[in-house]
């Protein structure tokens, strides 16, 4: 990008110097001088005020999505502060707080977990049981050892998500 020709014509080093310096201080300026330019890739995680969307039909999910304000991540129960699929979240969707299981990430995933084009959760109640009746998107198969495991005899039972889910991939 930096033309570096006319500094051939200039016979004393200082010169090149303060010419090839003006060079850089015009494409500088000219690609955002520094203020938008990333040298970091973006973070595609589920942190805190990430946008999710909700892929059950409960009808506070459906009319937070018809009026364009999706849920936004408020807490991730986990020690990592980072959430992934399976993780349960708490949202804050049409000024509640609702709590949520991840049911779909568009992050980076492990082997053999399916990466999806968006955040995807399934709102859920305080002991678990899903506020909808169906899933509309495929769940991954590898949420049903996570939910069996997460689900506790006298506590939460998160295997219900499994049951209104039509597809698994």
């Amino acid at each position: 990008m930096i033309s570096c020709a006319r500094t051939r014509y200039h016979n004393n080093g200082d010169e090149k110097r303060e010419l090839l310096s003006s060079e850089v201080t015009k494409v500088w300026s000219r690609v955002g001088g520094g203020s938008g330019l990333h040298t970091s890739a973006p973070r595609q995680e589920i942190r805190k005020m990430a946008r999710l969307r909700v892929v059950d039909n409960s009808a506070l999910g459906k009319s937070a999505m018809l009026e364009g304000r999706p849920p936004k991540c408020i807490h991730i129960y986990n020690k990592r502060g980072v959430g992934f699929t399976g993780d349960k979240v708490l949202v804050a969707i049409k000024g509640q707080k609702k709590q949520a299981i991840l049911t779909g990430c568009h992050q980076d995933q492990k082997p053999l977990v399916p990466k999806f084009d968006s955040n995807n959760i399934v709102l859920i109640d305080e002991t678990g049981s899903p506020l909808g009746t169906r899933i509309h998107v495929p769940i991954p198969t590898m949420l049903r050892k996570k939910l069996t495991d997460m689900s506790r005899p006298k506590g939460a039972d998160y295997t219900k998500i499994l049951a209104i889910a039509t597809r698994f991939i």
